[in-house]
This record gives C-alpha cells, sequence and structure tokens, in this order.
C-alpha cells in the first residue's frame, strides 16, 4: 500500500500520507517525490497542502525501525542513499514553485518536524499534537542543511531552545512565534482554515520559483555543499 495518496480539490493539490505514524524511510522518500512531480505536472494546481489520514500523527520522523539495523548490518549505501533522497526532497519543497502548506493535524516529531519546516506556511491543531525536535536525546544531529531551512521557519531563540532540550512545544506556543500561521481547534477546522488560504494563491508559477530559488539560495547550496560530506561517510549518530 502507497504511504502517500494525492488529491485535487479545485485548484489545490491535497497530499495526504498515510502510514500511521509517517515515519521517514527509503519507501516514503521515493513515495514522496514521485506525488511531487505528479502534482507540478497537473498545471492546475496552484498550491499544495501536506496532511496525514493518521488522527494521532503528522509524522513522527525517521523510521528507527529501519535505520537503526540498517546501521548495524552496515547497510551504508542503503542509509546514505535515503538521508539524499530526503534532501531532495526537502530541496524540492523550498524550491517548489507554488505555495505549500503543511496542516499539521498530529504530532511533528524529528525529521516530520524538520519536514514541516521545509514547507512555506504551517497551520496546526491546538488540541492535539506536539511539535519537537528530540535528537539531542536520539543522539542524531542535524544536519547543516536542516539547521538552516529550521532557522527560516521559526525565531533563531525557539529553535535553540527547542534543539538542545528536545521539549515538546504546543501549537499555541508556535502561533505566538510565528511558527505557524494559525492554530485551529479541531481536525475540521485545521483543514478548512489551509484549504481557504491554499485556495487564495493565484500565482504564475515562473515568478514563485524564482522568488524561492533567490529567498533559499544559500540553504540549497548549504545542502550541496555541507550534508554531502556527512551523509556519503554516514556520520549520522554520536
Amino acid at each position: 500500500m502507497t504511504p502517500i495518496t494525492v488529491s485535487t480539490q479545485g485548484s489545490v493539490a491535497i497530499l495526504t500520507m498515510t502510514a500511521g505514524e509517517n515515519r521517514h524511510n527509503p519507501t516514503f522518500a521515493e513515495a514522496f517525490l514521485n506525488c511531487l512531480d505528479d502534482i507540478e505536472a497537473n498545471s492546475e494546481h496552484k498550491a499544495l497542502i501536506i496532511t496525514s489520514s493518521d488522527e494521532k500523527s503528522w509524522s513522527l520522523g525517521i523510521d528507527t525501525d529501519w535505520l537503526m539495523p540498517a546501521l548495524k548490518a552496515q547497510k551504508y549505501e542503503e542509509v546514505s542513499g535515503f538521508m539524499h533522497a530526503m534532501d531532495a526532497v526537502f530541496k524540492r519543497l523550498l524550491l517548489y514553485p507554488m505555495p505549500v502548506i503543511a496542516a499539521i493535524n498530529g504530532h511533528a516529531f524529528g525529521n516530520g518536524a524538520i519536514l514541516a519546516c521545509a514547507c512555506d506556511f504551517r497551520f496546526m491543531q491546538s488540541n492535539r499534537g506536539f511539535f519537537c525536535f528530540p535528537e539531542v536525546d536520539l543522539s542524531i544531529p542535524f544536519l547543516p542543511g536542516m539547521i538552516e531551512f529550521v532557522k527560516k521557519s521559526m525565531p533563531y531563540y525557539r529553535f535553540n531552545e527547542m534543539k538542545l532540550t528536545g521539549r515538546r512545544v504546543t501549537a499555541s506556543e508556535l502561533v505566538a512565534d510565528h511558527v505557524i500561521e494559525q492554530a485551529c481547534p479541531d481536525s475540521e477546522s485545521l483543514f478548512n482554515t489551509a484549504f481557504e488560504f491554499a485556495s487564495q494563491f493565484d500565482k504564475k508559477r515562473p515568478i514563485f520559483a524564482e522568488h524561492k530559488k533567490r529567498l533559499h539560495k544559500h540553504i540549497i547550496e548549504t545542502i550541496d555543499v555541507e550534508n554531502k560530506p556527512i551523509i556519503d561517510a554516514v556520520q549520522l549518530v554520536v
């Protein structure tokens, strides 16, 4: 069963992660990239919403049940290939020629929270779900490129606190810091609010893409230059 589905409502593409906790592994990365290609291929799409079919989780990040055994078995090529694929996902979102809106309807932890930060805008359900970077407790350091695009999505002081403590943060805190556009009381309100926001966009793709290309130039350079040697050496766990 595919971990992701795509549907269309009006001019808005809706990418729904459908694998429960929506953990990131090679299958997830490949499916995500394929869906982004399919969405972009439809010229009627003017915006993209990323959400989850799970009532509890938006995305809980890297699939450690796959990653840790793979590292133990020294499947380094498979692991590095996955990390490069996730970098490709992040770069696609950062440069996507239409607005990308995360409708966070549950927990966003680790690489899941990082995925949300790669989006242009974020909305979050306030009665369910936390936003958290638990890497400090898992001995997994952020890649340099991750640091750069998380910094574009939240104030430095908040990122510093979350990154070094691993504390779970609520939607009300994130809206105060302008990390999310709005905290919504329930899942229905969340989707409707995100959809209304997405539906207002009618921008031409070339100018939207060029804006994002220039805005995120330094982030893309960091991903390409600094992430690659770390991933190739599989220096992913301390």
